[in-house]
């Protein structure tokens, strides 16, 4: 199998993924009118994100950005987790490098921030505690994030590309994975309570009704 026609339609790939990213932030805001304190704290937070990603660039895998993601959205929602895991990653390539990868970074990083969003909604990481909120970031990347982002190295390998060469990609990944995994489960252990006070802090002193309380 050729990689040639998707490497040609990568761009409308990334139009379509930028698209959805948009769409989402409209739809989780429109609701909630936000004020300037709440896109400038996002802000913040994708930056944080990026910086996180940086700071660990030389250790391969060890990415603690999804961790710093996932607490955003638990503490702003889906929509935002989602805005700042496609923000971060698009933001961070500047650093790493553009290409036809980006997209799929961008749409991994936000479903996994829009996930923990959902997840934190439902109650299901917040009721587990601390050390179980940990163990279900490092699943989502394991089981999730890390094979959409394995998905993008058909862009990089081009031609070299071959039937049932995905397995084999998915397969490779999994050793990545789990260091990128025990990333974000060290970086949900550590820093999790923490931020998660400071941010209910600051939603509750700047009126920030928008968002949801977390307690872990």
């Amino acid at each position: 199998m050729s990689a040639e026609p998707i490497l040609k339609n990568y761009y409308i790939i990334s139009s379509g993924i930028l698209l959805l990213a948009i769409g989402m932030f409209i739809m989780h805001y429109e609701k909630k009118r936000p004020q300037t304190r709440e896109i400038v704290t996002l802000s913040v937070l994708s930056a944080l994100a990026v910086v996180s990603r940086s700071a660990f660039a030389m250790i391969p895998f060890f990415k603690p950005m999804m961790g710093i993601i996932m607490i955003t959205a638990m503490a702003f929602g889906p929509g935002a987790g989602f805005l700042t895991g496609t923000v971060a990653a698009f933001v961070s390539n500047f650093i790493f490098g553009q290409g036809p990868w980006t997209p799929w970074q961008m749409f991994a990083y936000g479903i996994g921030g829009a996930l923990a969003g959902v997840l934190t909604k439902r109650k299901i990481m917040e009721e587990n505690k601390r050390l179980i909120t940990a163990i279900i970031g490092y699943l989502v990347v394991q089981l999730i994030v890390g094979p959409i982002l394995d998905t993008s190295s058909i862009f990089i390998m081009g031609n070299a590309v071959q039937e049932n060469y995905l397995l084999t990609i998915y397969i490779a990944g999994i050793i990545p994975n789990a260091v990128h995994g025990l990333a974000t489960f060290l970086t949900l252990l550590l820093m999790a309570k923490p931020m998660l006070e400071k941010l209910n802090r600051i939603k509750i002193k700047y009126g920030m009704a928008g968002g949801q309380s977390y307690e872990i």
